[in-house]
């Protein structure tokens, strides 16, 4: 028979489903070690089943959100380290449901490769479920798409979909927030998930760095640090909204403290940001310099050392910082609110730290 007219298959096409099958059993027993209450049935039907019967709330709001990784994931493919990134994928989900006083109740994901590599796409579930449990929320459902000659076989995309819960009189939206209030901010574990393409192109083209390059300022290696995962807030967010009088919350991601902070701050409110009131990683200053970057495009692309922004009464803000001690992670006071100068075209002005806030 010749090979034009030999039958062909999906698997000579570059799908194999057979592999992805046994993938799915896989992921069955990986989302096993993320259960939660709530959770009907397991991987492996049409859809997710969730109860929320077991939430107890009055009047319960769902939260959602979805997001990806960015080009970090070129990072984890030169690494060959595809661990962390899924960490990454959830965090920038969940954190962006909990600023909304939600808690995470379950996450979807959707992973795309050139070609099912079992060992890389096992790699990556199980940082999806490392941040799951860190979130305190079930991997639920997802998809897995074999898609050859679209992805590279070595490369692969990632997106996620998390759903919270909130009662609709505990929803934290700004609206409480006040001339006065003050801003604290949490720190970050580093760049998180955004200005990666800004990064890569410092690294790589201007510097001409190796991604195994030790990195004195950093160090670490520059891949370990590039790929460093996003904080997930959670579980602070949760204890600060029980425990406290928070008037907002801000994930600070792509377009930083700046855009991020005013999304959530009314319209007749600026804000004062105190220069030097926080512990900048080393990673921004490193960037900064090898790339000869202005101070106005790093705030705008990095989150610069601070990851979540709570608004708070001035009363609290202290008390804040003390909780968020509590929790192992470092806060500082690095701002207040103000009253929106008249004809201002700028919202956001930074001030000399006065120490007494």
């Amino acid at each position: 028979m010749s090979d034009s007219d030999k039958s062909l298959t999906y698997a000579d096409a570059g799908v194999n489903i057979e592999k992805a099958g046994k993938f799915v059993q896989s992921i069955k027993k990986i989302a096993a070690k993320t259960p939660r209450s709530g959770v009907m049935g397991e991987i492996g039907g049409f859809g997710g089943l969730y109860s929320l019967h077991t939430e107890g709330l009055d009047k319960p709001v769902l939260v959602s959100s979805t997001d990806g990784v960015g080009t970090k994931l070129k990072i984890a493919f030169m690494m060959d380290k595809h661990d962390t990134v899924g960490i990454d994928l959830v965090a920038m989900c969940v954190n962006d449901v909990a600023v909304q006083g939600a808690k995470p109740l379950f996450f979807l994901d959707y992973l795309s490769m050139g070609e099912l590599r079992t060992e890389i796409a096992v790699q990556i579930i199980e940082g999806i479920a490392e941040g799951c449990r860190r979130a305190n929320c079930s991997l639920i459902a997802g998809e897995t798409a074999e898609m050859p000659g679209f992805y590279n076989s070595d490369e692969y995309d990632l997106a996620g979909f998390s759903v919270g819960i909130v009662d609709n009189n505990k929803i934290v939206d700004g609206s409480e927030i006040r001339v006065g209030d003050k801003l604290v901010g949490i720190a970050s574990s580093g760049l998180h998930s955004n200005g990666f393409s800004l990064v890569r192109k410092v690294c790589f083209d201007k510097l001409k760095l190796n991604i195994t390059d030790h990195i004195p300022e950093l160090g670490l290696p520059l891949g370990e640090a590039l790929l460093t995962p996003t904080k997930i807030y959670t579980d602070v967010m949760r204890r600060l909204v029980k425990n406290l009088s928070i008037h907002g919350l801000a994930h600070i991601t792509g377009g930083g403290i700046e855009e991020n902070v005013l999304r959530i701050v009314p319209d007749a409110c600026g804000i004062e940001m105190f220069k030097d009131s926080w512990d900048v990683p080393p990673i921004f200053p490193f960037l900064q310099k090898g790339g000869n970057i202005a101070d106005e495009e790093m705030w705008r692309t990095f989150n610069n050392g601070i990851g979540l922004i709570a608004i708070v009464p001035a009363a609290e803000a202290q008390e804040v910082v003390e909780q968020v001690g509590g929790m192992k992670e470092q806060a500082y006071i690095i701002g207040r609110v103000v009253r929106k100068r008249k004809g201002a075209t700028q919202r956001i002005k930074w001030v000399a730290h006065d120490g007494a806030c």
